[in-house]
């Protein structure tokens, strides 16, 4: 047989469309082309194939080789076509049984000798395969990573040798099991009741959990904004499998690559505040995720929000509403998706002491708009939540002061009032449309007169207006109330005030 057909995939955004590995051995001088769109690190695929092969001692066929990715218009990068293409040159040239290629995809990168490295992206192109009900021969390093996708069934393999005597009959590979579930506990961080004191902004951090609402802190330095922060991740309910092959896909396709210890646990990001835009949204010629999608149905924590670019904050606008980002680029485009939890903290003032009772602030009037105006309105206003954390007592740091509640305590409340949110319409309420918030958030009398006024002395948009809506939904769920009560409002309400101030 002269030609050969291999089943692969390429990788974008994190999507892993179909590549078909075409083979033809025909009569000429010997050569090898590689057609359909290929980078470098594709191109060079064929020195290390050849290698490869003769080094397994099999015979690299001195004919013309043309070898063809389709579909021709979609670009091909790495090293994850070098087993396709090496199978499709031993089927062509009938040194291997061709008969059982159908019944596969194939994806890894070969080293000289014949052995088989890992390869990034391998989630996404796991997903596609369990699509198709084709097995999936990948690297053994990346067998754990292939097989946390129910239903597929995945083979590792060690040595290209290994996969042709799977395809020969000889030795058939053995599917890798994936680990238990109970191995991948839910995440453990720091503990809430760590914190001294505080019990308003704690208060605030269990809505925000509840409702996946952002949230913003506002205090002097060393009040704790950052440590309420970072306790966040163990306040959220767990993942659910779509939640987690979703942020898992994210990190596979990301530079750093997915650990398989960190599989159901939320990812908690926090980019420093010198990060460019880029960074924040993903980008680059082979377009990867940024901070805003690796964080994906986790938390994205902006520390001292106020000393980001002005720019590089404007770009987190679109994503925060819509929960995905599109990067386009003049060769490719990429979609990541990018629903994240924005928790974010700042002082209320350049030298951080504004109202501190010791008068340690000195900055002027036109200093603290200066500073403040660095966080545009928009984005302010796609805030659900904001909240002023004071300074802390020295009494209450002492070993003697009562500690609060647990996270665990406080995470079996917040998924009670998750879990009524997700039977009523499907997904946390900070998620619901403005039409659903009109319907599910019905006001008394009592409450619509408290909400006008609201609006008239904060001066709210209508965008506000929708989000205290929902973080009132939310304060009657985490009360188990069927209806919004005025108490419930009142304290969405409370946590606007920020607008106020902006003003």
């Amino acid at each position: 047989m002269s030609i050969a057909t291999v089943h692969s995939r390429t990788q974008q955004g994190i999507d892993a469309p179909p590549v078909s590995v075409e083979v033809h051995l025909s009569n000429g001088l010997p050569s090898l082309s590689i057609v359909g769109l290929p980078e470098t690190a594709v191109r060079e695929s064929k020195d290390r194939v050849r290698s490869a092969l003769l080094n397994s001692r099999f015979e690299f066929p001195y004919r013309r080789l043309t070898i063809n990715l389709a579909p021709a218009d979609l670009p091909k990068h790495s090293g994850r076509f070098d087993l396709p293409i090496a199978l499709g040159i031993l089927a062509a040239s009938g040194q291997i049984r061709s008969e059982r290629l159908a019944e596969c995809e194939f994806i890894g990168e070969l080293a000289l000798t014949g052995e088989l490295r890992p390869v990034p992206g391998v989630l996404p192109i796991s997903i596609a395969a369990a699509k198709t009900q084709r097995a999936l021969i990948v690297p053994t390093s990346n067998a754990t990573e292939a097989a946390l996708v129910r239903g597929l069934k995945v083979l590792p393999a060690g040595h290209l040798l290994d996969v042709c005597a799977h395809l020969n009959g000889e030795q058939p590979l053995t599917p890798h099991r994936a680990q238990p579930e109970e191995a991948a506990a839910h995440c453990h961080g720091p503990d809430l009741c760590d914190i001294r004191g505080q019990a308003h902004a704690k208060r605030a951090l269990e809505v925000a959990a509840a409702g996946a609402h952002n949230m913003l802190m506002i205090g002097p330095p060393g009040s704790g904004k950052t440590m309420l922060a970072t306790r966040l991740p163990a306040l959220l309910p767990p993942m659910t499998d779509a939640e987690a092959v979703e942020s898992a896909a994210v990190a596979s396709v990301s530079h750093s690559g997915f650990d398989t210890r960190q599989w159901r646990q939320r990812p908690f990001r926090q980019p420093h505040h010198t990060a460019s835009a880029v960074a924040l949204v993903g980008g680059g010629g082979d377009p990867r995720p940024g901070e805003i999608s690796l964080a994906h149905h986790g938390v994205l924590f902006l520390d001292e929000l106020p000393e980001f670019e002005r720019h590089v904050l404007e770009v987190l606008r679109e994503p925060l509403e819509s929960g995905r980002i599109t990067i386009s680029r003049a060769a490719r485009q990429a979609s990541f998706p990018a629903r994240v939890q924005l928790i974010a903290a700042m002082n209320p003032c350049p030298c951080g002491y504004l109202g501190d009772p010791h008068g340690r602030c000195r900055c002027t009037p036109g200093e603290v708009a200066r500073y403040r105006s660095r966080i545009s309105g928009p984005l302010l206003d796609r805030i659900d939540i904001q909240v002023e954390v004071p300074g802390i007592e020295h009494a209450q740091l002492f070993a003697g002061s009562p500690a609060g509640e647990h996270s665990a305590t406080v995470r079996a409340r917040v998924e009670v009032a998750r879990l009524r949110q997700i039977e009523r319409i499907g997904t946390a309420n900070a998620c619901m449309s403005n039409r659903e918030a009109e319907r599910l958030c019905v006001l008394g009398q009592v409450e619509q007169g408290l909400l006008h006024t609201a609006v008239d002395r904060l001066g709210l948009s209508a965008r506000s207006v929708h989000r205290v809506l929902k973080v009132a939904r939310t304060i009657a769920d985490l009360a188990a109330e069927d209806r919004i009560l005025t108490s419930h409002l009142a304290e969405a309400i409370s946590y606007r005030r920020a607008d106020a101030r902006s003003d």
